[in-house]
């Protein structure tokens, strides 16, 4: 077995499973010493994120978020950039979609309001991350900085914005008036029934086939184009890059824009699939988390998936969890979130080095 199989086999399948088993083995621990029985827990969590329909389409609602968000930061991540700032991303590609279905739903069919809708989600995004983007290539300011800063700055833009724009006179609620009919996106609900098929009601809708393409797309882009091997080559060794002529700079931007882009889509869920609204905080949460399932899915796209699917179900289970067990609460839920970033991200090498060598002194007695 050749080094780099060895590296490649601990990347993606030892130390996630290695993680996620040890950030397990301590919730359990910590369940016995407040006194709950963490089988039945587990029992419940599983149950309430697979076990009926409604709970299947929540996880996978969840799931839809949380692609688009771990997508955003794996692309920024295999060029050699930390954004943080999906939370502010998605909200500005809500503006985008709000100002596309509130000022031109009474005009447009939905075949061709709904595709537009979408671009603008991903160009508002996009552009919200242009700004940190052209500061980190061209003025040497942090990424890490500049996109925490600007989460803040589209929360304070939003709630100006709902509060004295776009706020139904009269109403109290800081929200737009409801979009029209054309800029719905069918539920799953829906879109079974035209199969003839049934389906328990659920936020869940269309936008996650948009998710699934994302990642193909991604993973298509990452490693099958030369944009994405200058992308992934700068993310490695910049100063190799700058050798082979490649620009970082150029790359910098690149990778920002399509990182903010993804990023947006998760108003295609919300607002498009689930609220047919503008309103505040509907991206709580999605951003920061997406920065765990990428770490988790090792910033490849499958992995994402994957992780995008456990944190779904750690949402809708954890929910259920918390309701038929009072002892565990919201916050509980949020513990066993936050030790699987722990274990998947600060702790990673942890279990690295003496594995590496465990299985290369396995490869040369082979």
């Amino acid at each position: 077995m050749k080094v780099a199989h060895v590296n490649q086999l601990l990347s993606i399948v030892l130390l996630p499973f290695l993680n996620l088993l040890t950030a397990f083995i301590v919730t359990t621990l910590l369940f016995l010493m407040v006194g709950i029985d963490p089988w039945e827990a587990a029992k419940i969590l599983v149950k309430g994120a697979f076990g009926y329909e409604e709970g299947i389409g929540y996880t996978l609602y969840y799931t839809t978020n949380f692609i688009f968000t771990g997508l955003a930061v794996a692309v920024a991540f295999h060029a050699g950039l930390f954004n943080i700032g999906g939370e502010g991303q998605a909200y500005i590609g809500g503006l985008g979609v709000g100002l596309v279905a509130l000022g031109l739903g009474a005009l447009l069919p939905a075949w061709l309001l709904l595709p537009l809708a979408m671009v603008a989600a991903a160009v508002f995004g996009a552009a919200w991350a242009a700004i940190p983007a052209y500061l980190q290539a061209y003025r040497g300011s942090h990424i890490v900085i500049t996109t925490i800063m600007f989460n803040f700055l589209a929360a304070s833009l939003m709630v100006y914005l709902l509060v004295n724009v776009f706020a139904e006179p009269g109403q109290m609620v800081p929200a737009s008036r409801a979009f029209a009919d054309s800029a719905s996106l069918w539920s799953w609900q829906e879109f079974m029934a035209y199969w003839g098929i049934e389906f328990a009601a659920s936020p869940l809708n269309l936008s996650i086939i948009l998710a699934l393409i994302c990642c193909v797309m991604v993973w298509l882009f990452l490693w099958k184009t030369r944009w994405g091997y200058e992308l992934r080559t700068v993310g490695a060794n910049p100063d190799a890059a700058i050798y082979a002529g490649i620009n970082p700079k150029r790359i910098i931007m690149l990778a920002m824009l399509l990182s903010g882009a993804l990023a947006g889509l998760v108003a295609v869920n919300e607002l498009l699939g689930v609220q047919h609204r503008l309103l505040l905080g509907f991206n709580t949460g999605y951003g920061f988390a997406g920065i765990a399932v990428a770490l988790m899915g090792r910033n490849h796209p499958l992995g994402v998936l994957l992780a995008a699917l456990l944190f779904g179900a750690l949402y809708q289970g954890g929910a259920e969890l918390a309701f038929e067990i009072p002892s565990v609460t919201r916050d509980m839920v949020v513990v066993i979130q936050g030790l699987i970033i722990l274990f998947s991200g600060a702790l990673e090498f942890m279990y690295r080095a003496p594995l590496q060598r465990w299985l290369l002194r396995f490869a040369r007695e082979a």
